[in-house]
């Protein structure tokens, strides 16, 4: 297939990839495998925000109540000890924390009910007074510690995915719509300049849920900060021992369903154009299916990422590392955690999918289901392509052949190449066989097999490049004008 660049498309590039990723319970942050999976991706790629679940679980131990054995009296305090320490580790590597407020203190619950291996409880607060009194009380802490100025840009989140009854309990609307009105206007009233949005819903009756919150934030006038929203790609899950195993969703099919939310958010003329931040997405949306590992997935996401930004704030992968427990600590290094970096810090095809797209810096010549194209003003030009093949019959190779809008000179091609042979941990994991407990060695290797491969070329204006990409690969390259400077005498060709 014929690319002309010569004669770009006038497309409009969002390209917000870094603005923030995912991570599981805020705890495991004081974890050291998880900060050496953070402190790679930020090396590499470099987020500028990070959410997580769990802040206000009882393993944060922020919330305590007890009884004081003299008195009787119920004493309330608030530990800070561990948010401190989450929040310098993050800080250490250039995050902000993109706050989500959950789960619920169990001495403050209704409720008995949990979810996910670390039981986060999932019930509203018995006393919404005492859960304003928190929200307030933390935010207070972090804009004494690190600045009221700094502290105002962090965006806030109330709960998450309150339309699953398992993550709030009986999928209650009204019930949330009620947390969510009492924690945004005890937030406002702190200090109005604080950034609050939500309702944080996934899959389910997801157009539904945004009409009605819309409703009930025009009725309540409500001025929220932002909408949120999840959004996976993979149909009906097939389980397996601990495994499971999905088909992805159409990429246009996904996309209209995005486009839904932003024209409902739209069609409430006090609300329109209000920002919309996708707070987690992946293809599966469990944290073992197999997908995850694979680089089917980085080219699918590939294709993804060239559009999230066309109706969205930000998008967040989720999640950065599989450092993960919400099924429980996972048995093997390659288990389809949803992390872009496998455990022992090694990356995943999908890892260099998004490396390549923090690179896509400039104005947009040309984006296609093939292909996405930058220009820079200093005559460069830097290009990914993918090539999604899931289906057994829909493997074969891709080839694209792109004629650049370059002017006279030379140039240097240099281009990285993610996919099934030359950038697949997973597949020299399996051949080692699929050991439990990597040794040093064997993860050293690993880490060596996740590198992308490297290859160049010199052109000159006025040359097509060509690129053959095979079944889920993702290529990214950069072409640059350079003018040769070789020392005297010295001769490549001998």
């Amino acid at each position: 297939m014929q690319k002309d660049l010569r004669n770009p498309m006038k497309v409009e590039f969002n390209n917000r990839v870094d603005y923030c990723v995912g991570t599981g319970r805020m705890g495991l942050a004081l974890q050291k495998e998880y900060m050496e999976q953070l402190k790679l991706v930020q090396k590499e790629i470099g987020f500028s925000h990070i959410r997580g679940h769990g802040l206000f679980s009882d393993d944060m131990a922020i919330y305590q109540e007890y009884e004081d054995r003299k008195t009787g009296e119920r004493i309330i305090e608030y530990n800070f000890t561990y948010l401190d320490l989450v929040m310098d580790n993050y800080r250490e590597v250039g995050l902000k924390p993109f706050l989500e407020l959950g789960f619920m203190p169990k001495k403050m619950a209704s409720g008995e009910q949990t979810i996910f291996y670390w039981r986060g409880n999932v019930t509203p607060p018995k006393d919404y007074s005492l859960w304003c009194d928190l929200v307030v009380a933390t935010l207070k802490h972090l804009m004494d510690r690190y600045g009221k100025e700094e502290v105002l840009t962090w965006p806030i989140e109330v709960w998450n995915e309150p339309n699953l009854p398992g993550v709030w309990k009986g999928a209650d609307m009204q019930e949330y719509f009620r947390l969510f009105e009492e924690t945004f206007r005890a937030i406002k009233a702190l200090d109005p300049a604080f950034r609050v949005g939500g309702p944080a819903i996934c899959g389910v009756k997801d157009e539904f849920w945004i009409e009605e919150f819309m409703k009930f934030i025009r009725e309540k006038k409500l001025a929220v900060d932002f909408i949120t929203r999840h959004h996976y790609t993979t149909g009906q899950h097939d389980f397996n021992g601990h495994y499971t195993y999905a088909p992805l969703e159409d990429q246009e099919f996904r996309f209209n369903n995005l486009h839904s939310t932003r024209t409902i958010v739209d069609s409430f003329e006090e609300y329109k154009g209000l920002p919309i931040h996708i707070t987690e997405f992946n293809t599966s949306y469990t944290p073992n299916c197999v997908i995850h590992d694979t680089n089917l997935n980085a080219a699918y996401l590939a294709q993804h990422l060239s559009r999230l930004g066309d109706d969205n704030e930000s998008y967040s992968y989720w999640t950065f590392g599989d450092i993960f427990e919400e099924m429980g600590v996972p048995y093997t290094p390659f288990h389809g955690g949803f992390g872009m970096v496998a455990n022992r810090s090694i990356p995943k095809p999908t890892f260099h999918t998004f490396s390549f797209y923090k690179k896509l810096q400039g104005e947009c010549i040309w984006r296609d289901n093939d292909m996405i194209a930058v220009k820079n003003e200093d005559g460069s030009i830097r290009i990914v392509a993918w090539n999604v093949c899931e289906k057994e019959e829909e493997r074969k190779d891709k080839e694209i052949s792109v004629t650049l809008p370059l002017a006279e000179g030379e140039y240097s091609v240099v281009k990285q190449l993610v996919d099934e042979e030359s950038c697949n941990p997973r597949k020299i994991w399996h051949d080692l066989g699929e050991p439990s407990s990597l040794s040093d060695e064997q993860a050293e290797l690993l880490r060596r097999a996740a590198l992308p491969f490297i290859s160049s070329e010199r052109i000159k204006a006025g040359c097509d490049l060509t690129l053959t990409l095979k079944p889920n690969a993702v290529i990214y390259l950069e072409v640059r004008p350079s003018v040769m400077t070789s020392d005297r005498g010295f001769r490549f060709d001998h």
